[in-house]
């Protein structure tokens, strides 16, 4: 079965059925055996996290049999599956909690993600907020939308440009090696104010919505990137890796740069790095 723009009710009901039934009841309800370490104290998993994967994973294998499903924490048994992200007819990348560091500490800062992907590219994508109840949607070519439970929704729109100086945005230099960690941290200053919240999905949500004009990102696994990527490309957004080329499923490295438009991505590029 192939994907149809159709799915998206579909999509967004699934995710925020999969919130209320494995998120949200586990939510500031953590026991010490729920909660796992992955490669550091800040990069976490949790029993919310697997279970939910699991609950989207069955679901869409019984709608779209021979599709290729890649979540984050099936990645970590197997991540043989990513290699086949780019070639897929079609596939699901699931980020079944973004943001597992604020769930897991209390803090209502994370959401579910997931990215529809055909021939290489990604055509569809969801952002679900649990706690605000809260969708954002994006078929390519299509624009993009944000709704709630009680509204019809409304189409996404980027921030208008501004020069840096008067600029809000994310700098998540964290995985940058030295001496362009330093930079970042340092050229990040000469903006307005300054975004972390540890969380994809909302950083992603503020881009898409206007109430941020920036983000960059160093460490670009899919799940965390295509859906938000596709949502603020089809708000009028533009994002390019560091050295300019295009992001694309199954790219893990080369960085990630999102801006309200090519001239703001130049003048962001020049002066972050200066």
């Amino acid at each position: 079965m192939r994907f149809d723009e159709k799915d998206i009710g579909w999509l967004a009901d699934l995710l925020a059925r999969a919130a209320d039934q494995e998120i949200m009841p586990r939510f500031r309800r953590l026991e010490g055996g729920d909660v796992q370490q992955k490669t550091s104290a800040a990069d976490l998993v949790t029993v919310a996290d697997v279970n939910a994967e699991r609950a989207i994973t069955e679901a869409l294998s019984e709608r779209f049999p021979g599709a290729l499903i890649l979540g984050e924490e099936t990645y970590e048994r197997t991540p043989e599956l990513l290699d086949g992200l780019a070639s897929a007819d079609l596939a699901f990348v699931i980020d079944p909690i973004d943001g597992t560091f604020n769930f897991a500490s209390g803090t209502p800062l994370f959401g579910v993600m997931l990215a529809v992907v055909a021939a290489g590219e990604t055509v569809a994508g969801l952002i679900y907020d649990p706690v605000g109840r809260e969708w954002l949607t994006a078929v390519r070519g299509a624009g993009s939308r944000c709704f709630s439970l009680s509204g019809e929704g409304a189409a996404c729109h980027v921030a208008e440009r501004r020069h840096v100086s008067g600029s809000t945005g994310s700098v998540s230099w964290q995985s940058v090696e030295e001496p362009l960690r330093s930079r970042l941290a340092r050229n990040h200053a000469k903006c307005l104010a300054q975004v972390g919240y540890r969380c994809a999905a909302h950083e992603y949500r503020m881009l898409a919505l206007g109430h941020m004009h920036f983000a960059l990102y160093s460490k670009l696994m899919p799940w965390d990137h295509l859906a938000g990527l596709l949502i603020h490309e089809e708000a009028g957004g533009y994002s390019a890796r560091f050295d300019g080329s295009r992001y694309r499923p199954g790219d893990t490295d080369g960085g990630l740069l999102i801006a309200p438009d090519k001239t703001s991505w130049e003048e962001f590029r020049r002066e972050l790095w200066a």
